[in-house]
């Protein structure tokens, strides 16, 4: 896979694929650590004089996080120098890229405005027919879509000579060093569709509902989240189809011995032998945590994807932030995956250094990990 330090960007128009997509509060764009990283290879591009042209992404279509890129911008500009153009592929945008000097940068507006985005199969497609012939590169920075075939990430390698943006680059080499055998992984959050790619034998700590979710399969009733977890839609299929083939699956799984619940509005742990009770699992307990650290403590290699518990609630943080300080002084490499766990790090107050890497890439990630190809990066060759 070719990377920048393998072409002469002076003078040339640069195509750059970023991945800017962030949490949305009553139709407000949240600041964000995908914002900040991608203003690096945007940098890096200005700085050696090219004519950087950014597309992006931002929510689904439908969803109320659906919204145009004008606010992205903005927050772009407190870490590089963007213009926003209210346009994709229509004369606005075309004029405006025609118009780029070196050293310039413009973002265009949200790609998945325009419905060709979602079909890269389609002959005569908008999107490429119109932005290919104006570049002279491709760039993909954006590892955290490169499970999507979608057209902003896979089609413009076959028009276009083209090559893995920085932060696509560093999470590539991070990642093959969580390769190894012995590798611990910690799978908690509410994606246990995700989650159970990863169930090869390996050693794993369950936490969060997706821990809840695994005792469930191994035929424990845990009274009130039993229920919770069957409504709670996590998964996409069939629930009592997914539990079924989840309990296949535990082998070398670590599961919690007791948990945190909301007792009166309060914290209180419970052990495992004293469900099923009538209460809302927060968090795990002190005899997990005990547990769970003392094989951490012994890990080679570390790959973490999301919280042990509801760290919405400082009382129910407990177990997340402890797992994260215990990771973060592991001598071997560690990952960190996910944006919940990219906002428990900095409100637990963890030095991020002490982390081997911080992936924002979410499904890209767990795919990458699980062996499964990702066509963004097929694209890249």
């Amino acid at each position: 896979m070719k990377t920048l330090k393998d072409f002469v960007l002076k003078n040339k128009k640069v195509l750059l694929r970023s991945d800017i997509n962030s949490d949305v509060l009553d139709k407000k764009v949240l600041p964000s650590e995908r914002i900040k990283e991608a203003a690096e290879t945007i940098n890096y591009l200005i700085k050696n004089k090219a004519k950087v042209v950014v597309i992006a992404h931002q929510g689904n279509f439908g969803k109320e996080d659906f919204l145009s890129l004008k606010q992205h911008a903005k927050l772009l500009n407190k870490y590089t120098k963007i213009r926003f153009v209210d346009d994709i592929i229509g004369e606005k945008a075309v004029s405006s890229i025609n118009k780029l000097r070196s050293g310039e940068a413009i973002l265009l507006n949200n790609i998945r405005f325009i419905e060709d985005e979602m079909h890269p199969e389609k002959e005569n497609n908008a999107i490429t027919k119109t932005l290919s012939p104006l570049f002279d590169l491709y760039v993909n920075d954006a590892f955290s879509v490169c499970h999507r075939a979608q057209t902003s990430v896979v089609s413009f390698p076959k028009y276009l000579p083209s090559c893995a943006g920085l932060l696509l680059e560093k999470e590539i080499k991070s990642l093959e060093k969580i390769s190894i055998k012995d590798c611990l992984y910690i799978l908690g959050g509410a994606k246990p569709e995700e989650n159970i790619k990863l169930l090869r034998g390996k050693k794993v700590l369950a936490c969060g509902l997706f821990a809840q979710l695994c005792l469930v399969a191994d035929g424990k009733d845990l009274g009130y989240q039993n229920e919770f977890l069957k409504k709670a839609t996590l998964v996409k299929g069939n629930y009592y189809e997914f539990v079924k083939k989840l309990k296949t699956k535990l082998v070398n799984v670590e599961t919690p011995v007791d948990f945190a619940v909301s007792f009166n509005k309060k914290r209180k742990e419970f052990d495992l032998d004293e469900f099923p009770l009538n209460y809302e699992i927060e968090d795990i307990g002190k005899k997990t945590l005990e547990k769970y650290l003392k094989i951490i403590k012994k890990a080679p290699a570390i790959y973490m994807k999301g919280p042990a518990g509801n760290t919405s609630k400082k009382e129910y943080a407990k177990g997340t932030y402890e797992i994260l300080k215990a990771v973060s002084n592991c001598k071997g490499f560690t990952v960190i995956g996910g944006g919940h766990l990219s906002d428990a790090i900095k409100n637990s107050k963890i030095n991020t250094k002490k982390f081997g890497h911080i992936s924002l890439s979410g499904g890209a990630l767990l795919n990458y990990i699980a062996g499964e190809k990702l066509p963004g990066l097929e694209s890249l060759g």
